[in-house]
């Protein structure tokens, strides 16, 4: 059972009798002294898709749910689901774009390294890696001089999306960007 300062992005707890994945969390902290730290949620209900926000403090603890987690791999799109391969036994889950959200635009083919959360056999919520291998398809031209300055110029990846790169980063050039934070990590 964890507490509430204790929550992750895409963590599956139990919110007022329903099963709720955590999709944001934000620190408060408090103003005044003997107050308490409090965290605000942003959280997907996992049958329903509905989005809520909840308030919670920092000891407030929540019930998690049974679910399990396997290793997947991202098969192919069908409409508008995403189709997932379980590593070890090979069964295949959908999952809608719309329950990925902006998760949806860093998939490709063949992709490893994903964790996905079942709840009753049903594929609930996938766990992108921490970073992403992508080729960058359209940026501005390297300026000379450039490793002199800590600048950025935006890019545009081969998913369709922009993050900011370095000066030296010319197009067609493979790159890792951080999944969490869309930002760039180093070349590939």
């Amino acid at each position: 059972m964890p507490k509430a300062s204790d929550l992750k992005r895409n963590q599956v707890v139990e919110v007022d009798g329903q099963p709720m994945m955590v999709l944001q969390v934000e620190t408060q902290s408090p103003s005044a002294r003997g107050a308490t730290t409090l965290y605000k949620t942003t959280l997907r209900n996992v049958t329903t898709g509905q989005r809520t926000q909840k308030n919670f403090k920092g000891d407030d603890f929540l019930p998690d749910v049974d679910a399990v987690r396997k290793d997947l791999q991202f098969s192919y799109r069908d409409g508008n689901d995403c189709v997932f391969m379980a590593l070890d036994d090979y069964a295949q889950y959908p999952l809608s774009e719309e329950a990925l959200g902006d998760d949806a635009a860093w998939l490709s083919e063949g992709m490893e390294g994903l964790t996905g959360m079942l709840i009753d056999d049903q594929l609930v919520a996938v766990e992108l890696p921490q970073h992403v291998e992508a080729e960058v398809v359209e940026t501005q031209p390297s300026m000379k001089g450039a490793t002199a300055t800590k600048s950025y110029k935006p890019a545009k990846l081969d998913n369709g999306i922009e993050v900011g790169v370095p000066d030296y980063i010319e197009s067609g050039e493979r790159i890792r960007v951080n999944t969490q934070t869309r930002k760039f990590a180093s070349r590939a």
